[in-house]
C-alpha cells in the first residue's frame, strides 16, 4: 500500500510529537509517585500540577484543582453524572438530548432503570435542539433538573447552543454539564462564558494519549467519588496518577490552545474542499446538517441507497480511513440512533460515512480520496440491483 489517508479523527487523533516528547522523561527517568514525600516524588507532583494548570487555562477554569484527571472521557462522564446524583440527595430529574454519545446516554439510562425520571429533548431534522421542548420540560419539572448536553455531536459536528442550555438549566436551580469531548481543541472553550457546572475532555481527541481524560468540577459543585481506595484528586477520584499521560494532556491543551484557530481555518477549508467534491460526483449525496453550525473538521455525508459498510471497506483498500459513524459503534447492526433521531430516511443512513480531517490532513489526502472515491462509488452502482 503506498499510502494511508487517515481521515477519522473524531474517532482518535495521533499523537502529537511534541506531546511525545513531554512525556519521554516521566517513563524512563522522572518516575516517582507524586503522593512521595521525596524528591523524585515531589518532581512527579510539579509536573502533574503544571498539567493541570494547563488543562484549565484550556477550559478558562479560574482555579486548577477544579480539574480532575480521569482515564477517559466514559469515565468523565459517568463521574459527573453518577458522582452528582450520589452527592446530592432528594428528588432529580435527568435531561438530556437524544443524541448523545452512548457515554452519557447509558449511565443516564442506568440512573433511570434505578428510579430517575429521564426525558430526551429530540432534535430538529437539521440536528438542531428543539429548544421549545427543552423549555417545556425544564418549566414543568418539579424535582432538581441534572442536565446533560454536549457541546458537540460526534457524529455530524453539529454544534449545541450550550451556553443557551446552560444558562436556562442554572437559573432553574438545576445542575448543568457538558460532554465537551468532540468540542476540545476545535472550538473554544470557556467555562466563564458558558455557566457549566461539569464538563468532560478527553485526551485522545485532541492529540493526547487514549487512557487519559479531564472533568472540570466548578468550585462549590457537589460531586461524589465513584473510585475509592485513595485521596487523589481532592478525594474525588482514587487512585495513583498517570504520570506521564497527565503530562501528555497538559501539554497538548497547551498546544490546541496556541494553534486552534489556524487549525480550524485549515480543517475547514480542508473539510468543504471535500464535500464539494463529493456533491459533484454523485448525484445521491447528501451532507448531513450541511446549512447547521458545525465543527470545523466533520463531515457526515449520506450516500443513497449505498451501503456504507461496503464503502468504507473499499476505501480502506485504498489505505483511506473512515466511519460509518460513531467508532464505538463498530460491530453493530443497528442504525445510527444520532441519524434516526434527525428523520433521515433509510436509504440514506445506511449509506453514511464519516470523515473527520486533523492538524496532520493535507490538501493532498483530500485531492487522493477524491480521486479513488469516484470508482468505488461506480462499482457499487454496478453491483446493486437498485442502479441496474
Amino acid at each position: 500500500m503506498s499510502r494511508t489517508v487517515y481521515l477519522d479523527h473524531n474517532a482518535t487523533t495521533p499523537i502529537a510529537p511534541e506531546v511525545i516528547d513531554a512525556m519521554q522523561p516521566f517513563f524512563s527517568d522522572h518516575w516517582g509517585n507524586p503522593s512521595s514525600l521525596y524528591g523524585m516524588g515531589n518532581q512527579a507532583k510539579r509536573a502533574v500540577d503544571q498539567a493541570r494548570r494547563s488543562v484549565a487555562a484550556f477550559v478558562g477554569a479560574s482555579d486548577p484543582s477544579e480539574i480532575i484527571f480521569t482515564s477517559s472521557g466514559t469515565e468523565g462522564n459517568n463521574l459527573a453524572l453518577r458522582g452528582t446524583v450520589k452527592a446530592l440527595p432528594g428528588p432529580m430529574r435527568l435531561l438530556s438530548s437524544s443524541v448523545e454519545h452512548s457515554a452519557v446516554l447509558e449511565p443516564l439510562g442506568a440512573l433511570a432503570e434505578e428510579g430517575l425520571r429521564w426525558d430526551q429533548v429530540p432534535v430538529h431534522p437539521a440536528g438542531t435542539i428543539n429548544s421549545t421542548v427543552f423549555e417545556e420540560i425544564l418549566a414543568e419539572a418539579e424535582e432538581r433538573v441534572l442536565a446533560s448536553f454536549m457541546w458537540a455531536n460526534n457524529e455530524t459536528g453539529i454544534v449545541f447552543p450550550v451556553r443557551m442550555l446552560a444558562e436556562a438549566v442554572k437559573e432553574a436551580g438545576g445542575i448543568f454539564h457538558s460532554d465537551a469531548v468532540q468540542a476540545a481543541g476545535k472550538l473554544q472553550i470557556d467555562v466563564q462564558q458558558v455557566p457549566v457546572d461539569l464538563l468532560t475532555i478527553s485526551g485522545h481527541k485532541l492529540y493526547a494519549p487514549k487512557g487519559i481524560g479531564a472533568l472540570y468540577v466548578r468550585r462549590g459543585t457537589r460531586l461524589d467519588s465513584l473510585m475509592k481506595g485513595g485521596h487523589q484528586e481532592r478525594g474525588r477520584r482514587g487512585g495513583t496518577e498517570n504520570v506521564p499521560f497527565i503530562v501528555g494532556l497538559g501539554k497538548a491543551c497547551e498546544l490546541a490552545m496556541k494553534q486552534l484557530e489556524e487549525d480550524a481555518l485549515r480543517e475547514a477549508r480542508l473539510r468543504d474542499r471535500l464535500e464539494q467534491g463529493i456533491l459533484a460526483m454523485y448525484d445521491g449525496a447528501v451532507v448531513v446538517g450541511e446549512h447547521a453550525e458545525r465543527l470545523p473538521n466533520t463531515s457526515n455525508i449520506c450516500f443513497r441507497h449505498m451501503e456504507g459498510e461496503a464503502v468504507l471497506m473499499m476505501l480502506d483498500d485504498q489505505g483511506i480511513c473512515v466511519s460509518t459513524g460513531a467508532a464505538c459503534e463498530s460491530g453493530s447492526i443497528e442504525p445510527s440512533h444520532v441519524l434516526k433521531a434527525m428523520h433521515i430516511e433509510t436509504a440514506l443512513i445506511n449509506g453514511a460515512i464519516r470523515f473527520s480531517v486533523g492538524r496532520y490532513t493535507t490538501e493532498q489526502d483530500i485531492e487522493f480520496l477524491l480521486e479513488k472515491l469516484p470508482a468505488i462509488l461506480n462499482r457499487l452502482k454496478a453491483l446493486s440491483p437498485r442502479f441496474n
